[in-house]
């Protein structure tokens, strides 16, 4: 409080007001203009001071790995819970049983199926066994019948042949009793001849005459010998087609038939192999009645509870979360700062529930923090309207602790620009946005 003591005073204007002559009394005027200048001087200079732009947003402890992300245990297939053999907060091994289900579907109860399935299958193969064997007696039969056809026909065709030989020889026969017939009957003309002019007796004309009935007789029985080769010859033809055909009719019989058993192999296979796969899948099948842990970590979640209880297929069963995993940091950017963000820029991070003391501007001077890298930006906005950045654990900084758990909390400083602090304040208060630029690793990308 200004309080004014004389208004006459010769000092001066300011010495008339007692914390004015408090504060210069005594010599003090020097060294507190010195100190004012001096912290005029600091000032100055820390508006000098760089300045690290930086863009900060929450995040969550994630890891860049599908499989070291917390997954869920289905059922897949529809059960009923039988017996758990761990418990919420049990650290498991990759194939350690989590919990049985029996089955409740009545497709299944048989407690005897794979057994039977592969009787059917067994049965089924016997049968398979017995059309072959069909086949292979088919096929002899087939060969028997081809060797008899072969030697049927030869032999027709050799009777054939005789056929034609008897013809021409009959042939010939009939020729020359018509030859013979002719000299009788000329022989038998001049004799009667003879005999009208009295110059032969009658028993040379009767002679003559009985001759002539021989040859006669000789060439009706030529002929009837050539007409019977030829309807010989005919015959053998006729007996070849009828013959061939015959064969040819109990060959396609057979061949038919080995079709129709070949048919049936190819069923029996098709059978076979559709049993091969029911017991497959029955088999298959077995092994989900126990759910096992895919991978090391452990249970934090059981949905289903007590024994007796029915589930679902592909229904959660119990939640897991690998013991190892590479840390990353997933933290949303708003649109306007997305542009100052690009792949392999530096982020700092605060996590939660470790001690820390930041200055956001001088990271070097900040305790508790940690460094990362930028691997992954989406080019699509989600859902809370912001770009998510998904941050690795930098290899060249001081590792992150060990005790980050999956879904914690982070808060990320994506480091910028190098400015002095007097700019920095006076893009503050004008609202301007930070200096955009180009990283190293965008340069290096583009060249």
């Amino acid at each position: 409080m200004w309080m004014k003591v004389n208004d006459n005073d010769d000092l001066g204007l300011g010495k008339q007001y007692v914390s004015y002559r408090k504060a210069f009394e005594q010599g003090t005027e020097h060294s507190t203009r010195k100190w004012m200048g001096i912290m005029l001087l600091i000032g100055v200079v820390i508006l000098l001071l760089p300045w690290t732009q930086n863009i900060q947003a929450p995040g969550v402890v994630t890891t860049r790995m599908p499989e070291q992300r917390p997954q869920e245990l289905n059922s897949i297939i529809a059960g009923k819970i039988e017996k758990w053999y761990v418990k919420e907060g049990d650290v498991v091994n990759k194939g350690d049983t989590i919990l049985r289900i029996s089955e409740v579907k009545e497709t299944y109860l048989d407690p005897q199926l794979l057994q039977r399935t592969d009787d059917q299958i067994k049965a089924k193969e016997k049968t398979v066994d017995f059309y072959r064997d069909k086949v292979v007696a088919i096929d002899n039969q087939l060969l028997a019948l081809t060797q008899a056809r072969d030697l049927k026909l030869e032999q027709l065709r050799n009777k054939i042949q005789q056929a034609i030989l008897y013809v021409q020889s009959d042939s010939m026969a009939l020729e020359a009793s018509k030859t013979e017939l002719s000299i009788s009957q000329e022989q038998y003309k001049r004799q009667k001849e003879l005999y009208d002019a009295g110059l032969k007796s009658l028993t040379e004309l009767e002679q003559r005459k009985q001759a002539l009935q021989n040859a006669e007789a000789k060439r009706t029985i030529a002929e009837n010998k050539f007409t019977n080769a030829k309807n010989d010859y005919l015959n053998a033809r006729i007996e070849l087609n009828q013959t061939d055909r015959e064969y040819s009719e109990k060959i396609a019989k057979a061949a038919s038939e080995k079709f129709a058993t070949l048919s049936m192999v190819t069923t029996g296979e098709g059978d076979i192999a559709k049993l091969e796969n029911q017991f497959s899948n029955y088999a298959i099948r077995n092994a989900f009645y126990y759910i096992t842990a895919p991978q090391n970590g452990q249970i934090t979640r059981t949905v289903k509870a007590g024994i007796g209880e029915v589930v679902k297929e592909g229904e959660m069963l119990v939640k897991i979360v690998p013991q190892n995993f590479e840390y990353a940091v997933e933290m949303y950017v708003s649109p306007v700062d997305l542009p100052l963000i690009s792949l392999g820029q530096k982020v700092r991070f605060q996590f939660d529930g470790w001690p820390s003391i930041v200055f956001s501007g001088w990271q070097n001077i900040s305790y508790g923090t940690f460094g990362g890298n930028i691997v992954a930006i989406d080019n699509s906005i989600s859902d809370n309207g912001k770009f998510r950045v998904l941050v690795a654990e930098d290899q060249q900084d001081v590792d992150w602790p060990r005790a980050l758990k999956v879904g914690g909390g982070a808060k990320g400083m994506a480091l910028l620009k190098d400015v002095p602090l007097y700019y920095e304040l006076w893009r503050k208060l004008n609202g301007f946005p930070p200096d955009f630029y180009t990283t190293a690793s965008e340069k290096t990308a583009k060249k």
